[in-house]
């Protein structure tokens, strides 16, 4: 098989996983010219056409959903080889792409990859920050830092950190509004809530005993934003009650920005995990940059216990 040929079918996949020809070749560095021209030589080669083409829309035909799942598989390969090569050779180089929750990624974990970047210079990485859970295999992520149980049993997961998730308002609100002793007590107050693909995250479950209870927050009365930073800077800002992991706030709540509400009514546990592929050979600048997040978040962990922030 020619390099040529290998280049065929990546722009081929990019353009099937994308739903755009364009935009795999822009991915793959290409003008939308040279990106047409490419899949037009390789439509040529097998006489037939892989996609459905129209000014709105890129569609596989039957021809072309047969041809992706072979070049799916034979890609994968070559990758998982070079990776392996790689491995034996102790060569830690390439592009890492990383997606992480917003309020964490920008306050936490970039601090991180500048730390890693001066041990590893010649690893780039490309940051994903969304709340929504990201697609691995259509987004290419390698590595994913999450909060609370991996809800998709297709990943590999590695626990990383204790964490639960918290209610916490401003010392201003609570002046202005009173501060909750019970779950009871929530029914009068205002919040601010992260909406993401999954919907409001608008229920907050608490447990003590034998006792639970749930309250569930009206979401026209709330403020609502899909940015878990930016629900923070609006929960630092007053404007009502949040439900935050304590990693995202931890440093808020030693310093006195935030205080952490009904502290003897625990809320669900949601463990910092990263997800990964389950059956692709982990490229080594993927598993160093994992054994230093575990390093990291247990040096962490330790911090935070010392300062008398409670994880679970």
């Amino acid at each position: 098989m020619t390099t040529d040929r290998l280049g065929d079918m990546r722009l081929f996949v990019e353009s099937a996983q994308l739903g755009s020809l364009s935009a795999a070749g822009r991915k793959l560095g290409l003008s939308p010219a040279a990106a047409s021209a490419r899949l037009l030589k390789l439509e040529k080669a097998f006489n037939t056409r892989l996609f459905e083409r129209t000014t709105r829309q890129l569609r596989l035909t039957d021809e072309g959903q047969v041809y992706l799942q072979h070049c799916v598989i034979a890609l994968q390969a070559i990758d998982d080889g070079e990776a392996a090569l790689l491995a034996r050779q102790n060569l830690v180089r390439g592009k890492v792409r990383i997606s992480a929750t917003s309020d964490f990624g920008r306050n936490q974990l970039i601090v991180w990859l500048d730390e890693f970047a001066g041990r590893h210079p010649d690893i780039s990485y490309a940051l994903s920050l969304s709340d929504s859970t990201s697609n691995l295999l259509h987004d290419e992520i390698d590595l994913a830092i999450r909060f609370g149980t991996p809800l998709d049993d297709m990943l590999a997961a590695r626990r990383l950190a204790p964490n639960r998730r918290v209610l916490c308002a401003a010392p201003d609100y609570l002046a202005r509004h009173g501060e909750p002793l019970t779950p009871a007590d929530l029914g009068g107050h205002r919040f601010v809530l992260l909406v993401t693909a999954a919907g409001p995250a608008n229920q907050f479950h608490f447990a003590r005993d034998e006792h639970r209870y749930t309250h569930i927050v009206p979401v026209e009365q709330a403020w609502e934003c899909n940015d878990g930073a930016i629900a923070r800077a609006w929960t630092l800002a007053g404007y009502g009650i949040a439900q935050k992991s304590i990693w995202d706030i931890a440093a808020d709540v030693q310093a006195g920005r935030l205080k952490v509400l009904l502290p003897d009514w625990p809320t669900k546990q949601a463990a910092v995990h990263a997800l990964f592929h389950p059956n692709r050979q982990m490229p080594p600048r993927v598993r160093v940059l994992l054994d230093f997040l575990i390093e990291r978040f247990d040096r962490a962990t330790q911090e935070l216990l010392g300062n008398g922030i409670e994880l679970t």
